[in-house]
């Protein structure tokens, strides 16, 4: 067992925040880290209980119409999670007889699904011992074992091996949901709380005096950008039926950013075009 096991188990018993999704189905969990996807608890927290009151199977979702299923996806950004959602069930429900498959690599086959998502599904869904390495749980590890402040964009393979290494062997599951849940309450990206960490006295960065990381991160101002572009649209035509060309760029300043934004969205699939420059989401 490794010494930081037992203390961050603990501290997770005690402090661990009540989320639906950790007493749900395996559908249900998937639903979650669907939405989970580059979006923060809270906005999702409210999503996930009317999405699962409204479709409890993947059946429920895969007779929805992609229109009822981007409208559903609200504000959560990146609607097409919601749409690789819905293939998904539909795919789930037609050959997997309305069960979320356990294998990880059966799972990397649906729409929407990479290596994490996978790795999630199966430990959070089934309590596989799967390696779950979430932007959290990567922080606070390279923090405690490897004294740096924040992990490379991406896992390497030796971060991979290092990380297996430490995996327990019983309850795996449990070990990712307290090392994802430490991350993101106490060990965070800006100004963690140290002082109430369990493994502050096991932590590589503290003993290596909190080194700066070399890595430089980026942030995207959200106005003005294509995304926001997109998602402005996107939102107009969850609240009408349809926009004439004209109408939506109304809802824009730079009209060339609008008529980007309409034929990627189309491309994308999240919109459709009718006769006479008209638009409506996908029926």
């Amino acid at each position: 067992m490794s010494s930081l096991e037992k203390p961050i188990l603990t501290w997770f018993r005690k402090h661990k925040r009540d989320l639906p999704w950790r007493e749900t189905s395996p559908w249900g969990v998937m639903v979650s880290e669907y939405m989970l996807q580059q979006t923060p608890v809270n906005r999702v927290l409210p999503k996930w209980n009317e999405w699962m009151q409204r479709w409890p199977t993947p059946n429920e979702l895969a007779q929805a119409t992609p229109a009822q299923v981007i409208t559903a996806w609200g504000r959560l950004g990146y609607p097409r999670r919601a749409l690789r959602l819905h293939a998904a069930a539909q795919i789930i429900a037609e050959d997997f007889n309305n069960k979320v498959p356990e294998d990880q690599e059966t799972l990397q086959l649906l729409p929407g699904i990479g290596e994490y998502t996978a790795a999630a599904i199966a430990a959070f869904a089934f309590e596989q011992r799967s390696l779950v390495m979430d932007v959290n749980i990567r922080r606070l590890l390279v923090r405690a074992i490897d004294g740096e402040e924040h992990p490379k964009p991406a896992p390497t393979a030796r971060e991979k091996a290092r990380r297996l290494e430490i995996l327990p062997t019983k309850n795996a599951h449990l070990w990712a949901a307290a090392t994802m849940e430490l991350g993101a309450l106490v060990c965070t990206s800006k100004n963690p709380a140290c002082e109430m960490c369990p493994i502050i006295s096991q932590c590589q960065w503290r003993k290596n005096g909190y080194p700066k990381t070399d890595l430089v991160r980026k942030s995207q101002d959200w106005h003005g950008t294509d995304r926001k572009c997109r998602g402005t649209i996107v939102q107009a035509l969850r609240e009408n039926e349809s926009l004439t060309e004209s109408a939506i760029k109304k809802l824009w300043p730079e009209e060339s950013q609008v008529e980007k934004a309409l034929r990627t969205l189309t491309d994308d699939l999240l919109i459709q075009r009718l006769p006479r420059n008209r638009y409506r989401l996908p029926q």
